[in-house]
């Protein structure tokens, strides 16, 4: 399979290293140099994966990754800051607006390419029939990245909707917070400590607060 990333920097030379490096490695690569030109480039080239700066002109990547999420082309396109800051509040603030990895420049070309290869596996990976346990009024649909509750259609951003099924997968099992990074995020990827809280909270908030439940110092578990 041939794999579409978009470069999305206002720095012409890392653009260009970048770009160059992962088009040795057989991605279709395309670019675009602010968050308003990285709109228009991908609701056409409908990439797999977005490497997205921070600190950019007219738009910044918080607003751009934002705007990418209301567009339901890219429901299923992976977004990954690749950004000079690296603060937990600026990390916290990607990941609220549905960001699903968030790397820290200077990086290591090696590195890049082995964390975008990790990501891009999850593309084929997460292709799984619906989901539905005995007498739930939830219903999982892998394909859509969409759980319906109620009778209601739900579409979950792609981190939310892979922490919510791992949970309803194994109803009342406690997963620990090692093995949600692990299972969700990948054990090459670093995400800060409050990643996990913020993503329960979303999900508390459009499922309902009775369905996950915490368990204190261990991690959470699925109730009908």
């Amino acid at each position: 399979m041939s794999y579409r990333i978009l470069l999305v920097d206002d720095e012409p030379d890392i653009l260009e290293f970048i770009g160059y490096n992962l088009r040795k490695e057989g991605y279709e690569v395309s670019t675009a140099t602010n968050g308003r030109e990285a709109l228009e480039v991908a609701s056409t080239f409908v990439p797999h994966l977005i490497l997205l700066d921070v600190m950019m002109p007219e738009m910044d990547g918080i607003a751009t990754c934002r705007a990418l999420r209301q567009h339901p082309e890219l429901d299923n396109t992976i977004i990954c800051f690749l950004s000079a800051r690296g603060e937990d509040e600026q990390q916290l603030a990607g990941f609220e607006v549905g960001a699903d990895d968030y790397l820290t420049k200077p990086i290591r070309v090696q590195i890049l390419v082995s964390r975008v290869k990790a990501l891009l596996k999850r593309v084929d990976e997460e292709n799984a029939p619906v989901q539905q346990s005995a007498n739930s009024a939830l219903t999982i649909d892998s394909e859509r990245y969409m759980i319906i509750k109620d009778g209601q259609e739900i579409i979950l951003p792609r981190k939310e909707f892979n922490l919510l099924a791992l949970l309803y997968s194994k109803p009342q099992k406690v997963f620990s917070r090692e093995e949600i990074f692990s299972r969700v995020w990948g054990s090459n990827v670093v995400v800060g400590e409050r990643t996990i809280d913020v993503h329960i909270r979303k999900l508390r908030e459009k499922i309902g607060e009775k369905h996950i439940v915490t368990i204190k110092g261990v991690g959470y578990k699925y109730e009908e």
